[in-house]
C-alpha cells in the first residue's frame, strides 16, 4: 500500500472513530455542545498529526477512544470529552495549558493541567514516581473530581490495548492497574470499569490461568443458563402477574473474581458454586417508592423460594460509601443450589455501574453538600496533608481506605461514625481527633470496658477513655486498620522520635562541655559508623532514648573506630540478602555486568552465582511464571508473577521490571510448601511421608494437626520444578482418606 493509500485510510479510520463519538454524545441526557467537541478535535488532531501508537496506528485514535469511555461508560458530558480528547496536548506536542484556556477556557484548562501533572510529575531520584504521581493525583481529585475520572479512562483504554507493548512493559502496566487504578475505580463505584480493569491485568500477568478459567466457563456455560431459567421461570410470571415493570438477567464473575475465590479459599473450579448473581433492575416509576418496590421484589422472590437470612445486604436504606444501593438476597434454587439475587431500580443501576462519582456536583448544575464522596475525599485530604514520607508506605496508606468495608458505630451522643470493617476502638478515637486517638487508653463498647484493640461491630456504641499521660506507641501502628488512624500515629511517633533526638543531642553538648572537645561533623561521622547509624537523627534518638551509652572518658570519642562489616549483624544481612546463592564466600564488592531492561534473560544452572538472586518472599520455582526486579546493586530478584511484593514493584519501579525466563534448571532444588486436608486415619503420615521420598524428594518441615477425625497439614518440601510439584500432588491426592492438596501461594 503507498504512503498516500495509508493517509487516506487513516483519515477515514479517525473520522469513523470521532462520528462514533459524537453518536455517542448525542444518545446521552447532556447539553448538546457538538461544536466544541469538534473543535478540541480539530486540535488533537492537528497537535498529534503523524505521531503513532507502538501498534502502528494513528496517535489520535487513542484520546478518541479516552473520550469515548468518558462519555458512554462513565457518562461525563462535553468538558470531560474535550479534556480527554486533549489529554496528551500539552504533554506530547507544543502547545501549553495557557493556549489550551485561550481556545476552551478555565475549566477545560484546569482538567487538562491536571492530567498533565499526572502523567508527567517526577519528584526526586529515591522515590518511587508512580507513588508521587498518585499523591499528585489525589490532590487533585478536590479540585475536579473529572481529573481522575478522565485519567482511568485513559488507562482503561491503555489495557485494551496492552498487546502491543514489551512483557516487561506489560508487567509493569498490568501491576500498577491492579494495585492503584482498579481500586481506585471502585471506590469511585465505576464497578464494570473496576472490573475490566481487573480481568484485563490478570489476563496479561496469568494468562495460563487465564485461559484455563476462560475455558471452563465457556464449557459450563449451557449448564449455568439451565439453571438460571429453571430459577427465574416462575419469578418472571409472578412478577408479570404484579404488573411490574424490569428486566432480569444473570451476571457472570469475571475469570479473575474466580481465580481469587479459588486462591483464598484453596479450591478448584469445580467448587466454585457462585459464579453467577441473578440481577433484577426494575424501572422508576413516579408514584413508587424505589426502597418499597425493592422490598416487593425481595417478597417475590422469598415467597417461592427458600431465603439464607445471613446472606441478606441492605445497601438501599445505606449505600455504600462509593454510591452503590441495591439489596442483595441469596436463596436455594429449583436446582438446589444456592443462589445470589440483587435487586435495585433502573437509577441505583446507572450509578453502579457509571459511578457516582459522574453525578458528582454536576448533575443538571445542583451541589449536593455532604455526600458520601464528599467525605471520602475529605479523608483523602487528611491523609494528604501529613504523608509519610516514604512513598511506597503512603501507597499502602491509601490503599487501606480504598479497599475498605464500612461499618457503622454510634458515639455515646448517638452520632454514627463510619469506619472500615475490622476497625479497632483506637481507629475510631483517631477517626473523632488526633488528640483523642493520642491519649486514648481503652474504650466501653455497649457500656461494657474494652482494650484498644477491640476490633468493633456495626451498631456499636462507643466511648473512648482518655488520660493525658498516655502517648501513641510504635506497636499503636499493627493495632489499626485504618489509613487515617496509622497516618496520625505515624505523625505523632515521627514528632516524639524528634523530640527524644533533641534531648539526645543536648545530653551529648552536656556531657562535653568544658571537655575543650568540639563536636565537629567529623566525629559525628565517627559515632554514626561505630554506633551503626545511618543519620543523625538516629544517632541523637539512642542517645536520648539510652538505647547506647557514651564512652565515660570524653576523649574516647576521637578514638572511635568503624565496626567490621564482615562481622555481627552485617554479616548475617549480607548472607540473608544472597538467598540462592551457590557460594557461601561473602565479598564487600562485587560487580555485574549491567542489566537491561529491555531483554529477556533465561535462568540458567549458573545464574545464581551471577547477580540474580531469590527474595523469600514467593519461593517461585522453575516452571512457574516469574519477572525480575534489578536493585540498586544491579541484581536481579527473581519474583512470582503472583507475588505481593511483586505486585507493588511492577506498580511502583516499572523501569526496574526486566522479563525473565527459566532455562534448563535442574541441579539445585528450591522449596515450597503443599497444604493437605484429609479424613484422619492410622497411618496416614506415614503414607504421606512414604510419597515423598520414593519421589527422591527432601524435606525441609512438616506440621501436621488433628481435630475431630479431620487433619490439616503443611508441608515444605525440595523440588527441582513445577513438574516435580505436580507429580507430587498427584500422587499424595491418590492416598486413602485425602481429600485435597494444594500448593500455598506466598
Amino acid at each position: 500500500m503507498s504512503k498516500e493509500d495509508t493517509h487516506i485510510q487513516d483519515d477515514l479510520l479517525i473520522e469513523s472513530e470521532f462520528n462514533a463519538l459524537i453518536d455517542d454524545y448525542l444518545k446521552t441526557n447532556h447539553r448538546r455542545k457538538v461544536e466544541i467537541i469538534t473543535k478540541a478535535f480539530l486540535l488533537a488532531k492537528e497537535a498529534h498529526k503523524g505521531a503513532r501508537r507502538r501498534s502502528g496506528e494513528p496517535y489520535i485514535l487513542h484520546p478518541i477512544a479516552v473520550a469515548r469511555i468518558v462519555c458512554r461508560e462513565i457518562g461525563l458530558g462535553s468538558t470531560s470529552i474535550c479534556a480527554a480528547l486533549l489529554h496528551d496536548v500539552v504533554e506530547d506536542t507544543e502547545y501549553t495549558v495557557e493556549d489550551i484556556k485561550v481556545l476552551f477556557g478555565d475549566k477545560i484548562a484546569q482538567i487538562v493541567d491536571g492530567l498533565t501533572k499526572i502523567s508527567s510529575g517526577m519528584f526526586g531520584k529515591n522515590v518511587s514516581a508512580q507513588a508521587e504521581n498518585f499523591r499528585k493525583l489525589l490532590l487533585t481529585m478536590s479540585d475536579d473530581i473529572r481529573v481522575i475520572l478522565v485519567k482511568i479512562a485513559d488507562r482503561l483504554h491503555n489495557m485494551r490495548t496492552l498487546g502491543s507493548m514489551t512483557p516487561a512493559k506489560q508487567y509493569k502496566i498490568a501491576g500498577e492497574t491492579m494495585f492503584i487504578y482498579a481500586p481506585l475505580a471502585h471506590r469511585l463505584g465505576l464497578f464494570a470499569i473496576k472490573t475490566e480493569l481487573e480481568e484485563l491485568s490478570f489476563k496479561w500477568e496469568n494468562p495460563k490461568e487465564y485461559q484455563d478459567i476462560a475455558g471452563k466457563l465457556r464449557d459450563s456455560h449451557r449448564t449455568r443458563t439451565d439453571i438460571y431459567e429453571h430459577f427465574a421461570r416462575p419469578v418472571i410470571e409472578k412478577m408479570n402477574e404484579l404488573g411490574f415493570k424490569y428486566e432480569i438477567r444473570a451476571r457472570e464473575k469475571s475469570a479473575y473474581s474466580i481465580w481469587n475465590k479459588m486462591q483464598s479459599k484453596e479450591v478448584p473450579f469445580e467448587e466454585i458454586y457462585d459464579i453467577f448473581a441473578v440481577r433484577i433492575i426494575f424501572e422508576n416509576e413516579l408514584d413508587v417508592d424505589e426502597k418499597k418496590r425493592c422490598w416487593d421484589i425481595y417478597s417475590v422472590i422469598t415467597d417461592i423460594y427458600k431465603l439464607r437470612p445471613d446472606r441478606i445486604r441492605d445497601w438501599v436504606s445505606r449505600p455504600k460509601s462509593n454510591g452503590y444501593q441495591a439489596l442483595h438476597l441469596t436463596v436455594m434454587g429449583p436446582d438446589g443450589q444456592w443462589i445470589e439475587v440483587q435487586i435495585r431500580s433502573r437509577r441505583m443501576d446507572d450509578v453502579a455501574e457509571k459511578g457516582f462519582a459522574a453525578h458528582w456536583r454536576y448533575k443538571e448544575g445542583k451541589i449536593e453538600e455532604d455526600n458520601e464522596l464528599d467525605k471520602w475525599l475529605k479523608t483523602i485530604q487528611e491523609i494528604l496533608e501529613s504523608p509519610s514520607p516514604n512513598a511506597m508506605d503512603f501507597l499502602d496508606t491509601i490503599k487501606l481506605n480504598l479497599f475498605s468495608q464500612e461499618i457503622f458505630v454510634f458515639t455515646p451522643k448517638g452520632d454514627i461514625r463510619t469506619l472500615a470493617q475490622g476497625a479497632t476502638a483506637l481507629d475510631l478515637a483517631y477517626d473523632l481527633h488526633s488528640d483523642i486517638g493520642d491519649h486514648c487508653i481503652g474504650a466501653k463498647v455497649n457500656h461494657k470496658l474494652v482494650p484498644l484493640t477491640e476490633k468493633l461491630n456495626s451498631g456499636d456504641q462507643v466511648e473512648i477513655l482518655t488520660s493525658r499521660s498516655q502517648q501513641p506507641k510504635a506497636e499503636w501502628i499493627g493495632l489499626v486498620t485504618t489509613a487515617k488512624a496509622r497516618t496520625k500515629i505515624e505523625y505523632a511517633l515521627r514528632k516524639i522520635r524528634r523530640e527524644v533526638a533533641k534531648q539526645g543531642e543536648e545530653q551529648l553538648n552536656k556531657i562535653i562541655e568544658g571537655t575543650g572537645i568540639e563536636i565537629t561533623s567529623a566525629i559525628i561521622d565517627k559515632m554514626m559508623d561505630y554506633y551503626q547509624k545511618s543519620n543523625r537523627e538516629e544517632l541523637f534518638y539512642a542517645i536520648g532514648n539510652h538505647d547506647i551509652a557514651l564512652p565515660q572518658k570524653t576523649e574516647k570519642l576521637l578514638t572511635l573506630k568503624k565496626q567490621n562489616p564482615n562481622s555481627g549483624i552485617f554479616s548475617y544481612m549480607k548472607q540473608a540478602l544472597h538467598v540462592g546463592k551457590k557460594t557461601d564466600k561473602i565479598e564487600t564488592t562485587v560487580e555485574y555486568d549491567a542489566i537491561d531492561p529491555k531483554k529477556t534473560y533465561i535462568l540458567e544452572e549458573d545464574s545464581f552465582n551471577k547477580n540474580f538472586m531469590m527474595p523469600t518472599c514467593c519461593n517461585p520455582i522453575p516452571g512457574d511464571n516469574i519477572f525480575g526486579y534489578i536493585t540498586d546493586n544491579n541484581e536481579v530478584e527473581v519474583h512470582s508473577i503472583h507475588c505481593p511484593v511483586g505486585l507493588k514493584l511492577k506498580a511502583s519501579q516499572g523501569n526496574k521490571i526486566v522479563n525473565l525466563e527459566w532455562g534448563s534448571y535442574t541441579q539445585f532444588p528450591f522449596f515450597t510448601s503443599i497444604t493437605i486436608t484429609g479424613i484422619d486415619r492410622m497411618g496416614i503420615l506415614y503414607d504421606i511421608t512414604k510419597v515423598i521420598t520414593a519421589g527422591s524428594l527432601n524435606i525441609k518441615s512438616m506440621n501436621i494437626e488433628s481435630n475431630d477425625g479431620v487433619f490439616e497439614g503443611r508441608i515444605v518440601v525440595y523440588v527441582h520444578d513445577i513438574n516435580d510439584l505436580q507429580t507430587l500432588c498427584a500422587r499424595i491426592a491418590k492416598i486413602k482418606g485425602v481429600k485435597a492438596v494444594n500448593r500455598m501461594q506466598s
